[in-house]
């Protein structure tokens, strides 16, 4: 079984670029998984508010939990960008 560290490597070599949707989905268990609970003010910038809101959604899970999810958000992607 590939641990967390290798399904992010996997995750960041797809051959297709994941829609914006699904990168957020990927982006907010990552920052909670590697983080924690997201500690940074909202940004202005549309993508970046994007991107914090995926993150802020997460908060609550613990480590593991985010580390888990993320691997079925793998799991659940990974035939449609490989």
């Amino acid at each position: 079984m590939l641990t967390f560290e290798e399904i992010v490597e996997k995750a960041k070599n797809f051959s297709k670029v994941p829609s914006k949707e699904d990168f957020l989905e990927f982006y907010g268990y990552y920052k909670q998984a590697t983080v924690g609970d997201c500690n940074t003010e909202e940004p202005e910038d549309e993508e970046k508010k994007a991107r914090w809101n995926a993150w802020k959604s997460k908060a609550g899970l613990t480590a593991a939990d985010a580390k888990a999810h993320y691997i079925e958000v793998y799991k659940k992607y990974a035939a449609k960008y490989e």
